[in-house]
């Protein structure tokens, strides 16, 4: 990927989180946020200023992501799906949105996001 691009970051576990960013930031792209909880996230997707959105999809407390894919699948906004395995996939809905597994590898990081965009609707 050629471009710099704003990325909000979900991610509930604060040196996950911090990696995340590192690897993002040594991309050259710009984490404008980073939410560790649903409610924060939400509120993140419906201010908008980010160009895609890299999700944990079990959040604090058990909380699933899922209604926060549906909030930006019904704004157009590009997210990737972060897990680290043993969960049930995505509603379908979701089934195309590119998944970044963990422990994240800075090598995945931009074919997610190039995936990620090419399926901006």
């Amino acid at each position: 990927m050629d471009s710099k691009r704003s990325i909000l970051v979900v991610e509930d576990e604060p040196l996950i989180a911090m990696m995340l960013e590192d690897f993002l930031e040594s991309l050259g792209h710009e984490v404008v946020a980073t939410c560790d909880t649903l409610e924060a996230a939400l509120g993140h997707a419906e201010a908008g200023g980010f160009d895609v959105a890299i999700v944990d999809v079990q959040l604090k407390d058990g909380k699933r992501a899922w209604p926060l894919a549906d909030r930006l699948a019904d704004r157009g906004m590009p997210f990737i799906l972060a897990t680290g395995g043993h969960l049930d996939p995505p509603p379908a809905r979701h089934a195309a949105a590119p998944v970044l597994a963990k422990p994240y590898t800075i090598d995945a990081i931009e074919p997610a996001l190039a995936q990620a965009l090419a399926l901006r609707t």
